[in-house]
């Protein structure tokens, strides 16, 4: 019988943490299984040790940055670095004034996919880093890139192709530093990348990534816990070859589950082992579409995702709540989040609205301080202000 909601034998919260009396047990969304009030969810976790910098996040819509704002506040999240379309990120400047900071990446509603992470990617640094004074450029690099980068995608999947190359040194000569999407959930080369001979297996990914990592010498971030927060040990030989990386913990759902699957007392470790190497980060995806139905986006099918400002605020919220419950307290529960990762790699086992353990980290005061913020002050922002 699939799993359904609910039916984990830890659910229920066995935790002196947050979830309490506050969830009525309604299914309301995606991004509120038991129907939480994230509102007052956000003032029983414990008062964050700093104010937070979440280094990692897609901010579109001037409205749906106003409902960011208000579940950031409630969250203690002080500051954003976003990946936001050149189109739209003077509004989204206008919306969040001084908290935000701005992260370059390819532009994905341009037509023209041979352009987009080639010729087109230059030009589009420059306008960041001129217009909005970005100091950090994505690379994404995940197996479909094959599929989307138009041409012949040989010129741009291996992480050091001439087209990366070209792309790293005008960031230097411009005084960025960089964050990369590498790799992809082991859930999906599981079940959607079988085709090993078009997409490569997993650990493929990482050898141009590395020699690109001993290339070019200033701080990257590697998004999503590396790309692979379901083996640990490869994170830490990663990270002891390379001093000039930094992982962050973005990808909530994604994080969320894998992190779930290792004992405790394993992750915890990790954490404390790599202080001062680790970012918080949430990829969080607001945009003006998720506060009315039926209007539509061309950024992604993640418009889907809500159709009220209530679920907007839900599903942005959401993340933040399932970040600081994991990181800061000793929860266990199911996640209020829906993880479709979990039906679509073992139907037999999950149902569509299932969700994995939460388990929580309480990692210690001196660990989050640095997670939360001062390493982000001391890579990040120190970087900037060198250049």
């Amino acid at each position: 019988m699939p799993e359904s909601p609910g039916s984990h034998p830890e659910c229920g919260c066995t935790a002196s943490g947050a979830v309490g009396s506050t969830r009525d047990g309604t299914f309301r969304s995606d991004a509120n299984r038991y129907g939480l009030d994230y509102a007052t969810e956000a003032g029983l976790l414990p008062e964050p040790p700093v104010r937070i910098i979440d280094i990692h996040a897609h901010i579109h819509g001037r409205a749906a940055a106003g409902v960011w704002a208000r579940a950031a506040d409630l969250f203690g999240i002080e500051r954003v670095y976003t990946m936001s379309q050149l189109a739209g990120a003077e509004a989204v400047r206008e919306a969040l004034g001084d908290r935000v900071r701005f992260i370059a990446f390819p532009d994905w509603a341009n037509e023209d996919r041979e352009s987009v992470h080639r010729g087109g990617y230059l030009d589009a640094i420059g306008e960041y880093r001129e217009r909005f004074d970005a100091r950090i450029v994505k690379f994404w690099s995940g197996p479909t890139l094959i599929d989307y980068a138009g041409g012949d995608p040989a010129d741009v999947v291996e992480f050091d192709s001439a087209w990366r190359v070209r792309q790293a040194e005008l960031a230097t000569e411009l005084g960025m530093m960089f964050m990369v999407h590498i790799a992809d959930p082991d859930t999906w080369f599981a079940a959607k990348y079988t085709d090993t001979k078009r997409y490569r297996a997993k650990r493929d990914h990482y050898a141009s990534f590395e020699r690109m990592l001993e290339r070019f010498g200033q701080p990257w971030i590697a998004a999503h816990m590396g790309g692979w927060p379901e083996d640990l040990d490869f994170l830490d030989g990663l990270l002891d070859r390379h001093g000039n990386l930094y992982l962050d913990t973005s990808a909530t759902k994604w994080v969320v589950r894998a992190l779930g699957q290792h004992a405790t007392a394993r992750v915890v470790r990790f954490f404390e082992r790599w202080r001062g190497r680790l970012l918080f980060g949430s990829d969080i995806v607001t945009m003006d579409a998720h506060l009315s139905a039926g209007s539509g986006d061309s950024i992604s099918t993640k418009s889907e995702q809500a159709s009220t400002e209530a679920e907007a605020f839900d599903l942005y919220a959401s993340r933040y709540w399932a970040l600081r419950t994991m990181l800061e307290t000793d929860t266990v529960c199911e996640s209020p989040v829906v993880d479709p990762d979990l039906h679509t790699s073992d139907p037999a086992r999950y149902d569509a609205k299932a969700a994995p353990v939460l388990r929580g980290l309480s990692l210690s005061r001196e660990v989050l301080v640095e997670l939360y913020r001062t390493t982000a002050e001391s890579v990040v922002e120190a970087f900037a202000a060198s250049r």
